[in-house]
């Protein structure tokens, strides 16, 4: 089973169906909303998206018909749900279970940043990086 949940844990959730597909967004309202390169997150069928502390979100209409949840505690953002549509887009940050999903895309490159190399090839370190002398 998938679950997540927000930074301070008053909302969780499970997933109920495997998660497929990963697309990283680079639109200019995901960069803003997560204050970050780009958001990556991937679509669930509603009725596979059980959530817990429902009462401890909050909303904001981003753009028409487009409600972003986040936790009105933490301000971590869980979901966002567009108005008609059966599924939700899930924030992949706040997942605390492993994800054996395959990476699908890049979107809206046209509007990522100049400072994050989609290609790039920066050391990686298991955490923090180490102090240079």
């Amino acid at each position: 089973m998938i679950s997540g949940s927000c930074l301070c844990a008053r909302v969780t959730y499970q997933i109920t169906s495997d998660i497929r597909q990963v697309i990283h967004c680079h639109c200019v309202t995901c960069r803003k909303a997560h204050g970050s390169a780009f958001s990556s997150v991937a679509s669930v069928p509603v009725e596979n998206f059980v959530l817990k502390g429902a009462r401890n979100l909050s909303s904001y209409e981003s753009s028409h018909g487009k409600h972003r949840f986040f936790c009105k505690r933490c301000g971590t953002q869980v979901y966002a749900k567009r108005d008609n549509k059966h599924h939700i887009i899930l924030r992949l940050g706040s997942l605390d279970t492993p994800l054996s999903s395959q990476e699908l895309a890049h979107t809206w490159v046209s509007d990522a940043v100049d400072w994050f190399d989609i290609d790039g090839m920066l050391p990686k370190y298991e955490k923090g990086v180490p102090r240079h002398q």
